[in-house]
């Protein structure tokens, strides 16, 4: 079963295409994926119709390069996925557009991907996990503990109730003047860091729940930068460092009460999986370890470029659901916001306003 994928949800215009095997393995024929960093950097963030024209300019240069190089033709697909939301409503259109297009000429099934579902079935693609597993999604708009139990089949068990991880790492790196994208950049500079330096507040650690902010954290350290000015190089150094150790603990914290939740409600899990772009931090990663190893729970991290937005995760689930008989017909909707859990509600205090919660 080959199946292409396109993914135009935010700033990375990509495409894949992918192989699933009759047994349920997977294999990655190709996948090209073109960041737009270098049209954003100037703004300091993604700029959602910059966004969405640098996918229509590109996406189909890049369709063909995904083809070429997995070395097959449109009419060997059996399906066409793309990226249907959640996520900046100009790209997902032209993303979803496009798949159609291509399904439409070619008679070939149209997959309508939730980006979020995308990220949680990457690890049967690169590990050939079993169900059911914990899902730590984590990026620059999503911050969600998910119970994964099959194909289609989602429970949240902890979201944040304001900012996600991501976008406080984002935020906290322009509140310092460090450049675009931010969250590498605060990485960086706390590896020369003091951590202990900034006795910063570890939010929602020892709740019962396992729910997620990080609002305050980022207001504290507003608070020191700007009692600090002008700021030195290590006073950065160092406010990155006590601002990311006190997202590890954080983490930490909400996760092992997080996997406490799964097992009360679906038994051991078979693994604890990370993925989003947050995934892609190396200290993150360490901490995520650490939660694994307390927990006795298997730790599985995908390569860095596929915990990013990618076309070979949308392509997998897209041949996942088709595996299933799952197909969407030419009515299928662009969707700025879809919840992964359809059931969740939003946690007392609620007020965020990013897709895809």
């Amino acid at each position: 079963m080959l199946v292409l994928g396109i993914e135009t949800t935010c700033d990375e215009t990509a495409a894949a295409v992918v192989e699933r095997a009759p047994d349920g393995s997977g294999k990655i024929l190709s996948n090209i994926v073109r960041s737009q960093i270098e049209e954003h950097a100037r703004f300091g963030g993604v700029v959602p119709e910059i966004a969405a024209r640098a996918h229509v300019d590109l996406l189909d240069g890049i369709i063909g390069r995904a083809m070429n190089e997995a070395g097959i033709g449109f009419a060997q697909l059996a399906g066409v996925a793309a990226a249907a939301g959640p996520g900046l409503i100009g790209g997902v259109i032209v993303g979803l557009t496009t798949a159609k297009a291509i399904a439409m000429v070619h008679d070939t099934p149209l997959i309508a991907v939730n980006h979020l579902e995308a990220h949680a079935l990457t690890p049967r693609l690169t590990d050939a996990l079993d169900f059911p597993y914990c899902l730590f999604l984590a990026s620059g708009g999503h911050t969600q503990i998910v119970a994964v139990t099959g194909v289609g089949q989602y429970v949240r068990l902890g979201t944040t109730v304001d900012d996600a991880i991501g976008e406080a790492f984002d935020k906290v790196a322009k509140m310092l003047g460090l450049p675009y994208p931010g969250g590498p950049q605060v990485e960086r500079a706390a590896v020369s860091g003091d951590a202990a330096r900034f006795a910063f507040p570890r939010p929602m650690q020892g709740r019962s729940d396992a729910n997620f902010s990080l609002s305050g954290l980022k207001t504290a350290v507003r608070y020191e930068a700007n009692r600090l000015i002008p700021l030195e190089q290590q006073d950065v150094n160092d406010l990155c460092a006590s601002f990311q150790a006190a997202v590890l603990e954080s983490t930490a914290d909400r996760l092992s009460v997080g996997l406490k939740l799964f097992r009360e409600q679906f038994g051991a899990p078979h693994a604890l999986v990370a993925a989003g772009g947050v995934a892609a931090n190396q200290a993150i990663r360490g901490a995520l370890q650490d939660v694994a190893d307390q927990t006795q729970t298997r730790l599985i991290m995908p390569p860095p470029a596929l915990c990013t937005d990618n076309g070979a995760m949308i392509a997998w689930a897209g041949a996942e659901r088709l595996a299933l008989g799952m197909t969407d017909t030419m009515e299928a909707q662009p969707r700025a916001r879809w919840l992964l859990d359809a059931n969740a509600t939003a946690p007392a205090g609620f007020a965020h306003t990013r897709a895809g919660f």
